[in-house]
This record gives C-alpha cells, sequence and structure tokens, in this order.
C-alpha cells in the first residue's frame, strides 16, 4: 500500500509540474504563431503512449514513461532530436523562422509558468490559511542524538537571536534561507545567560541524514482532557494538571509522556504532577512556570492499559500568532514567500558546489522526491501543495541551468546566435543537443543510484 500511494502522489506531482511547464512553451510559442506538433505529458519514447489526440495542428498525449514531458515546435532543435527540417528554408511558422526575442521568451516560458504556479500556490494559501507564526518565547525541544543536540542546544533554551539577527517567531528560525546561509549561528537564553551556539556548515546534509530537524518548539505536559472512567481520571488527575515525572524521570515535554506511558502497557508506573487550579477560560494563556512553581505536587501509580493509555489528552500551551489576510496580503506574503524560497534554492545550490554540503546527500532524485511528495501527502493538502512549489521552484531554477538539452543550455545557443546575427550550422546544435541528452540520462541514472545508497 505505502509503495501504491508513493507512487500514486510522484505522479501526481510530476503531472502538474510538467503540464504547467510545458504550457509555459506551448502558450508563447503559440502566441507568437509558432505551430506546435506535439504536446506530451511524460515521454513516448519508442512510440509507447497511454494516449493521445490530434485537436488541430497539435497531437496531445500522454507517455508511458512520467518521468518529463516536452512540446515539440516547428523549426526547433529539441528533446526529439528531430532532423526533418535540416537544409530547407524556414518557413514562417517555425521557431527558426521567428526573431530571437520572441525564441527566447518561448525558451523561458516553462520556467516562468513554474514560477507562477509556485507563486499562485503560496498566494493561495495564504488566502485560505491567513498567517500563523509561534512565538520564541515558547523554549525549544531538542531531540536527544539530533544535529542541535550535537551543537551542544539543550531542551528549554530560547532563541533570541540568528546570525545576530534579532528573532521573535520560530518561523524565522526554522525558515529555509536561514539553513542555507554561509554561516549559522544561533543566539539563545539559557538560565539567564545568554550564549552564541554555531552550527556545522553541513546541517543540511547532517539534517537529511537524520531524516528530521531534531528541534521544535517545546509543548509542556499540561492535562487538557481527563477521560472518565480511565486510568488517569481514577488516580486523581484532574484537567490543568502539569505531569513532571514519570517513574522519576523528569519530563519537559508532551512526547516524553507519550514515549514513557506507552512503553509500560499494562505494568504500573509511578506518575508526578503539579496542580495549581483549573485551566482559564477560553484562549487564554496558561502559565506553565507558574504551575511548575506553586503548584501542589501529587504522585500516583497509574496502570496503562494494553494499548499503553491512561486517559489524558494534551493542552495546547503553545504562543501562536494568526491572522486572516485580507487579498492584498495575501498576494504580498505569497509572493514574499515565492521570493525567499527561490533565494533560498540558489543559496543552497551554491553551498552544495562550495562543497559546504555533501553533493550526494543533499539532491534528490525521483525515488526521493516520490518518498518526499508521499509523506507531505500524508501531512495534508497544504503539506503537499507547500512541497509542490517548492518543487516548482527547484524545476525552474535546474531548467534554467546553462545545461545542453535543458532551457537554459537552449536559451544560451539562441541568445548566441542572437549576438553572432547568424545561426549555429546545425551539425553543431545536434551535437550539443545530444551530449547534454547524454549527460542528463547519465545524472538520472546517477540520482536513482544515489537515492538507493542514501535512501
Amino acid at each position: 500500500m505505502d509503495f501504491l500511494s508513493t507512487t500514486f502522489y510522484f505522479i501526481i506531482a510530476i503531472f502538474i509540474l510538467v503540464t504547467v511547464h510545458e504550457f509555459g512553451h506551448f502558450m508563447f510559442a503559440k502566441l507568437f504563431g509558432m505551430r506546435v506538433d506535439k504536446f506530451y505529458i511524460g515521454f513516448d519514447f519508442y512510440n509507447l503512449r497511454l494516449w493521445k489526440k490530434q485537436i488541430g495542428e497539435t497531437e496531445y498525449g500522454i507517455g508511458v514513461f512520467p518521468l518529463g514531458g516536452y512540446v515539440k515546435i516547428a523549426g526547433m532543435v529539441d528533446e526529439s532530436l528531430d532532423t526533418d527540417f535540416k537544409g530547407k528554408p524556414a518557413e514562417p511558422w517555425e521557431f527558426r523562422a521567428k526573431p530571437v526575442w520572441q525564441q527566447l521568451i518561448v525558451l523561458a516560458g516553462g520556467v516562468f509558468m513554474n514560477m507562477v504556479l509556485a507563486a499562485l500556490i503560496f498566494i493561495g494559501m495564504a488566502g485560505v490559511l491567513g498567517e500563523s507564526r509561534t512565538s520564541t518565547m515558547n523554549p525549544a525541544y531538542v531531540e536527544e542524538g539530533s544535529v542541535y543536540d550535537a551543537m551542544g542546544m539543550q531542551t528549554g533554551d530560547r532563541f533570541v537571536a540568528v546570525n545576530g539577527q534579532p528573532v521573535s517567531w520560530w518561523e524565522e528560525v526554522l525558515s529555509p534561507e536561514t539553513f542555507a546561509s554561509s554561516k549559522l549561528a544561533y543566539s539563545v537564553q539559557r538560565d539567564g545567560e545568554r550564549l552564541t551556539i554555531s552550527a556545522p556548515e553541513d546541517i543540511l546534509t547532517r539534517i537529511n541524514e537524520s531524516k528530521a530537524l531534531g528541534i521544535r518548539p517545546l509543548m509542556p505536559p499540561v492535562i487538557g482532557q481527563v477521560l472518565e472512567g480511565q486510568p488517569a481520571d481514577e488516580a486523581g488527575i484532574r484537567q490543568g494538571a502539569l505531569i513532571t515525572s514519570i517513574n522519576q524521570t523528569a519530563v519537559e515535554d508532551w512526547s516524553d509522556v507519550v514515549e514513557l506511558i506507552s512503553a509500560n502497557p499494562g505494568t504500573p508506573v509511578t506518575v508526578s504532577w503539579n496542580y495549581l487550579g483549573p485551566l482559564p477560560e477560553g484562549q487564554a494563556p496558561v502559565n506553565v512556570d507558574r504551575i511548575r512553581e506553586f503548584g501542589e505536587e501529587f504522585r500516583a501509580e497509574i496502570t496503562p492499559s494494553e494499548m499503553g493509555r491512561i486517559g489524558i489528552a494534551l493542552k495546547q500551551t503553545l504562543v501562536i500568532d494568526h491572522r486572516k489576510l485580507n487579498p492584498a496580503e495575501a498576494v504580498t506574503h505569497g509572493l514574499e514567500q515565492t521570493w525567499n524560497m527561490t533565494a533560498t534554492t540558489v543559496m543552497g545550490f551554491g553551498k552544495i558546489l562550495s562543497g559546504q554540503e555533501d553533493f550526494r546527500k543533499s539532491m534528490g532524485g525521483p525515488i526521493k522526491i516520490a518518498r518526499i511528495a508521499n509523506q507531505s501527502a500524508e501531512q495534508g493538502l497544504s503539506s503537499f501543495l507547500y512541497f509542490l512549489a517548492l518543487l516548482s521552484i527547484s524545476l525552474a531554477f535546474i531548467n534554467i541551468l546553462p545545461i545542453p538539452a535543458l532551457d537554459g543550455g537552449q536559451f544560451v545557443m539562441n541568445a548566441v546566435e542572437g549576438i553572432m546575427g547568424r545561426e549555429i550550422p546545425f551539425e553543431i546544435k545536434m551535437r550539443i543537443q545530444q551530449v547534454g541528452m547524454a549527460l542528463l540520462l547519465t545524472l538520472f541514472l546517477f540520482f536513482i543510484i544515489n537515492d538507493i545508497l542514501h535512501p
């Protein structure tokens, strides 16, 4: 089932991104009066296709190989390696007959539409979900063995600044552009002292290796609900209680409580808690420090069920600022996020090229993309759309690189023709395209092997 869902969401993601990208080429080609012979999602190598339909001068289809797509424009040397027009005079509807500026716009059309898709996703999410920010007054929970644990951060630390810039929100601390910076240093407050903790240069590689960030806002184990007749209720735990230890092991985060209780199904455990009184009404904040300092201490032996539960639920105590955005604010927020993610992508790629991050562990191929697509979809629609936007930006950036057979390589070649005032000989362009295709195939195979070796 996991394989089927992973494959399904991978195909959905690739189908959307490739359709949008190729539509960018198609749209501008049509706008400038070029003839488009084919519009394919997926490659139809050896004429293997799932569907095709001729509409006007264009054949639309879905190829069997779902790892890309293409738009075949008359008179253009592209992925199809078509040589039918070699030695013939250019026809008015052909790509090669159009002004260079139109050719360049057509070549950049796919990248443009991928950026538009990312912006529309971010704008739409901002308009529907609004903006939520988590205050850095909420201290950190640091997972044992994580990158942040190795850096020297401790549960209970409060972020004050990142690279010398004061921060008020967790979203600033964990923003992608922060990780992409060449150097990363955190200022934290611990027991009344301000400390500076430097991150390793290859922090992204280490996070990828552990498959988890390893840090998040602390969720103090304040009880928001006690189920009647369950072990916690029978032991006298009440709503508003703060669990402080289980079997003499101090607990600071809700995950500690869940882990220790679920690890002892049917076995008595000693639970200690502080109680100061009923929880405040509505959305009023809960003063955890006050409960810990002035609350009355209780202790009881509780036997979890065979499912490893005692009948309690967490009270959300995080200080979160949430506000709805009007259409203008949503557009501004979405465009800012698109710009920040684009800059982050460029900076992250720069760190890989400079050797700060491990290329093999930082880059992902189709297997890794499929896995992340499935994981994001399991977390909900907004998570999947966010992943789709990031992948669209990455696809745009990769395609604009000046590599033969990519949009960027063809863009440079056509720009050179414009500067020279004449076409590059057909044989040379074809050879460049063939070398580019071979290079891309080699990279594709490398990424597949790399995904298997570094899952």
